[in-house]
């Protein structure tokens, strides 16, 4: 497809603008004009100019001619260091050497434009070489690079420029050749703006042709024809747009051939014909004739041979064409750049090479003035080191002073709010006692009464002994319930240390309770067997009443807490189970809590005593209950907690107390 892409390389589309005989002429002209300014011009950056300009003009139709100009315009550039006439050399060059086949020069040039557009700030002609290295990655592997460069020359062109109608242009064929339709249609669509907005009216018929081939490829050959149809009007048979309207011509053929209908694909495969040989197109006179033979096949054999001859004959034309335009002094040029690229390189490593030496002096300089400004500042700098350290530690040690009484409170706190969702349902038990035996009691001496009434004294005194052992009963539940407040009352102070003798069973069942039906509050479905196996001959022992009771409390919410998060993930088989036993020696007393969890895994059991560490989810646990248990049994009553686990099968907590 070399010849399509002669045509539209001026304009960074693959045949995207039809180049006829026309333009050749005005190309032509232009040439003789510039041959004219060029006899009489004196100034070197005009000459310079002119000389890019002739390769421009020269490219497509003389490219011995345009490579002679473009050479010069190079060598006489950098002599005078002139880059925009360097830049406009190199891009036309590049141009010139793609358009004969010279892919792998073309991109060293293109790459070398856009380094001098980049260095000297060149936008225009930055925006160009960025379009064209688009076009030359256009290939299969090669089109990320391709959509890279024509995304930098999007953002690099003016908004209301041709040169981003193009751009635009050619990321819609790009996005196509991968079929990406989305994206082809989204610049299809910013295109269609752009021609609107600034009339750049000449894409219309090519933007409206990728339309089209967005819908074939969608399968809405509907859409596709009414587009294919809007771009011959907007192409103009009579103006010359051979490849426009070549191409869609070719397209409409293609979907009648799919839909069978062989006379209108072949109507339409004459026209493609026409229009390619109008245009001297040698590749699609080959694929226009390749299609009609392939429509005359079932049908009418002698035309089948007549079109494949001619298809064969046009490829043909189209090598000859490739190899007329072989430069004769191509290897001169290269050799010339590789000079030009050796020496350049040399200019820059001696540069390179004075400039490290500068720095490097500037650098000595500078590391002898910061030695001796610091070895004058140090000790001034090391003295308020030093008294700004001592400050910060004496207000961090208050600071961490009193985060420790505030984590204390908050710990204690913690363990009153839980202490509370349990009291409402324990203290309702030893209430509705009283209440139920008082009711009784009343009902009794109503009886009582009429029973002295009837003087029958032996009923009366029978009634009076029941009434007597409610209200040893009421008595019994009320002092019940006055423990518990008493309990909650304690707990919510903040601890004296006052120790008195307790009865560790009484203490121990009272926190379990609450502990117990705190969490029930919490959550109603759960529920868990407590067993309790207390030493009926188990001493009285000097304790701090409320901070073993909080000891106590944090272990047992321990417990709960393990028991229920295994019976949401262990199933129906899995029963919670709690044992709080007690036992004593002659030298202290022994409270075990047991649960059937999961267990403490062994890597961690070393860590557990330690502030702020917890197993629970964030925000379910401060990490400071069992750290603080610790130091109440440890470090206030002198005694010891021990933990013994097995993964998957209990935890037990012992608490020793000296007796």
């Amino acid at each position: 497809m070399k010849a399509i892409f002669l045509i539209g390389a001026l304009f960074g589309l693959t045949s995207a603008a039809g180049y006829s005989q026309g333009k050749v002429n005005i190309a032509f002209d232009k040439a003789d004009s510039l041959r004219r300014e060029l006899a009489i011009a004196r100034n070197d950056t005009s000459i310079a100019l002119i000389q890019a300009d002739l390769c421009n003009s020269y490219k497509f139709f003389k490219p011995d001619s345009a490579l002679f100009f473009g050479q010069r315009a190079l060598t006489l550039s950098r002599q005078i260091h002139f880059p925009k006439a360097e830049a406009n050399a190199l891009y036309n060059l590049a141009v010139t050497s793609n358009a004969t086949g010279n892919q792998s020069q073309a991109l060293t040039l293109q790459l070398k434009c856009l380094k001098v557009s980049e260095n000297y700030g060149l936008t225009v002609q930055k925006q160009t070489a960025l379009t064209q290295l688009g076009n030359y990655y256009r290939s299969p592997g090669s089109y990320p690079k391709s959509i890279y460069y024509l995304i930098r020359a999007l953002k690099t062109s003016d908004v209301s420029s041709e040169a981003r109608a193009l751009t635009l242009a050619n990321l819609i064929s790009t996005y196509l050749a991968i079929n990406k339709l989305d994206s082809a249609e989204f610049y299809s669509l910013a295109l269609t703006k752009h021609i609107e907005k600034y009339k750049t009216y000449w894409l219309s018929a090519p933007n409206l042709y990728y339309r089209g081939i967005i819908f074939c490829k969608r399968g809405d050959t509907t859409l596709a024809m009414s587009a294919f149809h809007q771009s011959l009007i907007k192409a103009d048979r009579g103006r010359f747009n051979y490849v426009d309207i070549f191409r869609v011509d070719n397209e409409i053929a293609k979907i009648y051939q799919l839909k069978n209908k062989p006379d209108s694909a072949i109507y339409y495969s004459l026209q493609s014909l026409k229009v390619a040989k109008k245009g001297k197109l040698f590749a699609s006179i080959a694929s226009a004739a390749k299609l009609l033979s392939d429509l005359y096949e079932p049908r009418d054999k002698q035309k089948t041979i007549t079109y494949s001859k001619m298809a064969i004959a046009a490829q043909d034309s189209l090598t000859a064409f490739d190899k007329k335009y072989t430069f004769k002094n191509i290897t001169e040029f290269d050799e010339k750049e590789r000079q030009y690229d050796i020496e350049t390189a040399q200019r820059t490593y001696k540069n390179q090479a004075r400039q490290y030496g500068l720095l490097a002096g500037v650098v000595v300089i500078l590391l002898i003035v910061f030695i001796l400004y610091r070895n004058n500042k140090k000790q001034q700098k090391a003295n308020k080191e030093l008294q700004r350290q001592k400050e910060s530690i004496n207000a961090a040690l208050l600071q961490l002073k009193a985060t420790q009484t505030q984590l204390i409170q908050s710990e204690k706190m913690a363990s009153l709010g839980e202490l509370t969702a349990g009291i409402a349902h324990e203290i309702q038990n030893p209430l509705n006692f009283v209440n139920n035996f008082s009711d009784v009691n009343r009902e009794m001496i109503d009886e009582l009464k009429e029973e002295l009434q009837k003087g029958d004294i032996e009923e009366a005194i029978a009634i009076a002994n029941d009434i007597q052992q409610n209200e040893e009963k009421i008595n019994h539940h009320g002092k019940r319930a006055d423990f518990i407040v008493k309990g909650m009352l304690q707990h919510s102070r903040t601890s004296t240390g006052e120790r008195q003798l307790t009865n560790i069973n009484v203490l121990a069942d009272e926190f379990l309770k609450l502990s117990y039906h705190g969490l029930r509050a919490k959550d109603k479905n759960f529920n868990a067997e407590l067993v309790t196996n207390f030493d009926e001959n188990l001493p009285k022992v000097n304790v701090a009443q409320q901070d073993i009771g909080r000891v106590l409390l944090n272990l047992f919410n321990n417990a709960f807490y393990a028991v229920n998060e295994k019976k949401k993930t262990a199933g129906n088989d899995y029963k919670p189970e709690v044992t709080v036993s007690t036992s004593s020696t002659a030298k202290e007393i022994e409270i075990k809590i047991k649960d059937n969890c999961d267990g403490i895994p062994d890597a961690i059991k070393d860590k557990i005593m330690q502030p702020f560490f917890t197993t629970k989810p964030i925000g379910e646990g401060t990490g400071l209950g069992l750290s603080l248990s610790y130091d109440i049994v440890v470090k206030g009553h002198g005694g010891e907690i021990r933990v013994e686990s097995a993964e998957r099968q209990f935890t037990e907590f012992t608490v020793t107390i000296p007796a």
